[in-house]
């Protein structure tokens, strides 16, 4: 992809995405996602039934009767986009690929974030983490994010994603919203995801494509595992290789699930062509309640 057309793309993404986010997201991700914590905003006089603990003994010793301190909650978060780069992204059957689908919604939520004055960071990811982009704010800011997405070209084809997952948790030491896009189709990653999900607010986006789900029967053709980099020739039309298929991604699926459920994350699914937008919507007012 040259430059211009890379721009373009950047420029369609942004157009749609800032869309669904000021007219959508906005007042469902800010009710969603609550702030870090309390900052100090005035003192005032105590009444009946304040919470004596809040009484700021100071002001009202020099004052001579009870003031209270306020506290109002801190808005300003920071979000972190986990976001799976690896070779079995390059797979779709409904207008657009997994890695594709995975930049709109992860620019669809970073759109959401800064309309909020959020600070948004990313972390691309294989087998191995490919970049680390540090959380900042702003429109330049996500536009550099959406471009990284789109233009990267990862090292290593595999997914790792407890390498993802380890990596931020050393790196964000302060409590952050957390999005780990990807279509799980990896095991092993349910301790360090158990780990992050402690300090964070965790959800792990599945993308899927309905042909991984079920093969066609197209007869013999040639498969390109592009994880893996090899390509066999296959019978699409076996019964043990569609049962084969179903029972490996149904495995996968079952991982994710189990996974986060007992972490205390939140999770959902979106298929390729779907509707992401409903499916995320409901999300975030099952979050916000």
């Amino acid at each position: 992809m040259n430059t211009q057309e890379l721009l373009k793309k950047v420029r369609r993404i942004e157009i749609k995405t800032r869309r669904l986010s000021s007219n959508l997201f906005s007042g469902e991700y800010h009710s969603s996602f609550k702030g870090r914590g309390m900052a100090f905003s005035e003192v005032r006089k105590y009444q009946a039934g304040d919470d004596i603990r809040a009484i700021d003994w100071n002001v009202s010793a020099r004052l001579r009767e009870p003031y209270l301190k306020v506290f109002e909650e801190e808005r300003e978060l920071t979000m972190m986009l986990l976001i799976d780069v690896s070779g079995s992204g390059q797979f779709g059957t409904r207008s657009q690929f997994k890695r594709e689908l995975i930049t709109e919604i992860a620019a669809t939520l970073a759109f959401s974030a800064i309309q909020n004055n959020d600070k948004v960071g990313v972390i691309l990811f294989s087998d191995q983490v490919e970049k680390f982009i540090p959380p900042a704010k702003g429109r330049t800011h996500i536009l550099r994010l959406i471009r990284e997405m789109l233009e990267l070209e990862p090292q290593s084809p595999g997914t790792q994603i407890s390498e993802a997952l380890r990596y931020f948790s050393a790196t964000m030491k302060k409590r952050a919203i957390a999005f780990v896009l990807s279509d799980f189709m990896d095991q092993h990653y349910q301790e360090p995801l158990r780990v992050a999900a402690q300090r964070h607010d965790l959800t792990g986006i599945r993308i899927i494509d309905h042909q991984e789900e079920k093969l066609p029967n197209l007869g013999l053709v040639p498969l390109h595992d592009p994880e893996k980099g090899i390509t066999r020739w296959v019978h699409t039309g076996s019964r043990a290789l569609q049962r084969a298929q179903a029972h490996r991604l149904e495995g996968f699926k079952r991982s994710f699930e189990t996974h986060f459920a007992r972490s205390g994350a939140g999770y959902l699914s979106v298929e390729t062509g779907g509707p992401y937008v409903k499916k995320l919507l409901q999300y975030f007012k099952q979050k916000a309640r």
